[in-house]
This record gives structure tokens, C-alpha cells and sequence, in this order.
């Protein structure tokens, strides 16, 4: 894919330049009794990277639709590139691809972006620059006028980044924008990210590949039950340090013993601490040696945000 910013604008500036892309007070959003989004405060600068994490109905898609104004928040506000929540105006400045989307069979490549050039609306002038330039970006530049029904689908995931790219926006939401891509293509979507931010737009991404958002996002929030349970640069949200420890000889009575040590993940005979300080490590030792255990091996282990993510839950749960 080439980069983005062979079509890219100029970035905000003056008045709106300072105001954040998103920014939200204890939004909250109910369905009967059941609270799908629990006092969301945020606040995402423009030309950022922010990972929006958590399971399976955890809120992530209840707060993308009340920011794309797609939902009306039961209590709370919000804004978005200055605007509240809703604005039609401020809609045409932002790009969504959403994780579950379908495209016609019939229509060709460059006739589904048509179809989005004249919802954005896009003046009809700049129709066929969008496009070319939207194909190029995305690695299609050679597939534009074959049907979408032929595609694969890592190419309508491409196709569809394509669409979130037309009329340079200035915040592109990204929900599963990988999932269905090879490596390369995943390497490709990263650049693409990032060019998004260098020129000023902010990326709003919801992935559950942990590893890629790991790689290309600036701030993290993981949210659980409706609510955000921790948040931060990368560098603050792994800065514990984790252990592996390799012993045998432990029953499931000895191992509750060691629950003074913080969390952990068992795989029979390896235990992983997710949050061991080095100078508690001796102790440890000392502990599993006193209850029964053969230690054969200790290493420590670079904290990543899928182990910084399942401990989040774990102590939330």
C-alpha cells in the first residue's frame, strides 16, 4: 500500500487545531435496565492513536455509535472535533469503518467509493482523485474495476479502509481494521495509521489483535462492564514486570499459597506472574522450594499489553 499521504490535506489549524478530536463526560448510555456504557470520560488529541480495548460486550461498540452519533446518550456529553455528539456537519469530517460491513457483489471497486463519495457528499469534481487516491493508499490500485463479489475478504477489508479514508478526514474510527489481513497487509494498515497521524488526523482504534495495537498506538483505554478500568501511554500501562517460573512437584493446595506473590497464569507445570517485583523474586523461590516444589527454572518476562490486558480483568473481576 502506498502511504496516505499522497492525498492528504493540510492539518487543522488555529482554534481548531486546539480542541481535541474526542472528549466525553460520564457518558452513559442504558438500554432498559441494562447500562451498556458506564460514565465514559475521555478526552483523544488530534493526531493521536488511542486503542479502545476490552471483551466481548464490554461498551467498545455502544461508545463508537454515541460518538458517531448513531446513539443517544441517556446521560453524559460529548464532542467531537469540537462539536457535540450528532453534528451532521462535524459527520462529514469523520472516516468509519465499521468491523462488520458488506459490500454489493455487482458493484465494482471503484463504484462502491463512488457510492461513499456521494454520501460523504463529495463535491463531483474531486470524485475521481478521491478514488484513485483512496485505491492507491490501500493497495488496489490495480483492482478497481473488478467486481467486489471476487474479492477476497482481506481485499474488502482494504476496500473498506479505502471508504473511511474518502474526503481526508480529520478522526477515522477503525473497528477490526486487520482481522482478516496476512501480515503484510496488517504492516501496510499500520503505516497507513500512522501517515493518518502525522498529518494531523486522530485514530480511533478498537482491535482485539493486542499485538497491533501494542505496535501503532500512542494511548490506551480498556474498558470492562460499561466503563473504563485503566488508561494511559504504553510506557505507563506495562511498566510492572512479569516472571515466568518453571516448577514442579506443586498440587493445586500448594500453588493457592503463593497468591501473596500478586496474579498469575498457570500452564501445568509454568506459572507467569504477571506482576512480580525483581527483589520478591527470592522469595518466591524460597516459598515454592518450602512448600514441596522443584524450581528449574526463573526468567523474567517483558510485560505485554495481552498479559497487562487479562491481568486488568482479573483484578476487575
Amino acid at each position: 500500500m502506498a502511504g496516505v499521504a499522497e492525498t492528504t490535506a493540510a492539518a487543522p489549524t488555529g482554534a481548531a487545531a486546539s480542541t481535541p478530536a474526542i472528549h466525553t463526560v460520564e457518558l452513559t448510555k442504558r438500554f432498559g435496565s441494562t447500562v451498556a456504557l458506564a460514565g465514559l470520560s475521555m478526552t483523544v488529541p488530534r493526531g493521536e492513536i488511542f486503542g479502545f480495548l476490552g471483551p466481548n460486550g464490554a461498551g467498545k461498540t455502544t461508545a463508537v455509535k454515541l460518538l458517531l452519533g448513531l446513539l443517544t446518550p441517556t446521560s453524559g456529553e460529548g464532542w467531537v472535533l469540537g462539536q457535540r455528539i450528532g453534528d451532521l456537519d462535524t459527520r462529514r469530517r469523520i472516516g468509519y469503518l465499521p468491523e462488520l460491513f458488506r459490500y454489493q457483489s455487482w458493484l465494482s471497486a471503484r463504484e462502491v467509493l463512488a457510492v461513499h463519495c456521494e454520501l460523504a457528499p463529495l463535491p463531483r469534481s474531486n470524485w475521481k482523485g478521491a478514488i484513485d487516491g483512496a485505491l492507491q493508499t490501500v493497495g488496489l490500485a490495480g483492482r478497481g474495476d473488478d467486481r467486489v463479489g471476487n474479492f477476497s475478504k482481506g481485499m474488502q477489508q482494504r476496500l473498506g479502509l479505502g471508504a473511511a479514508l474518502l474526503g481526508e478526514p480529520e478522526l477515522v474510527f477503525l473497528d477490526e481494521p486487520t482481522s482478516a489481513l496476512d501480515p503484510v497487509g496488517r504492516h501496510d494498515v499500520r503505516q497507513i495509521i500512522r501517515d493518518l497521524a502525522s498529518r494531523g488526523s486522530a485514530v480511533f482504534l478498537n482491535s482485539h489483535l493486542l499485538s497491533e495495537v501494542e505496535q501503532v498506538c500512542d494511548r490506551v483505554a480498556v474498558v470492562d462492564h460499561g466503563r473504563v478500568i485503566a488508561s494511559g501511554t504504553m510506557d505507563q500501562l506495562l511498566s510492572g514486570s512479569a516472571v515466568r517460573v518453571r516448577a514442579a512437584g506443586l498440587d493445586d493446595g500448594a500453588r493457592s499459597k503463593l497468591g501473596d506473590f500478586g496474579p498469575r497464569d498457570d500452564e501445568g507445570e509454568q506459572m507467569t506472574f504477571t506482576s512480580l517485583a525483581p527483589d520478591r523474586v527470592p522469595a518466591l523461590v524460597a516459598q515454592i522450594v518450602a512448600l514441596g516444589g522443584r524450581v528449574y527454572e526463573v526468567a523474567p518476562r517483558h510485560q505485554t499489553l495481552e498479559d497487562r490486558f487479562l491481568q486488568l480483568l482479573h483484578e476487575d473481576r
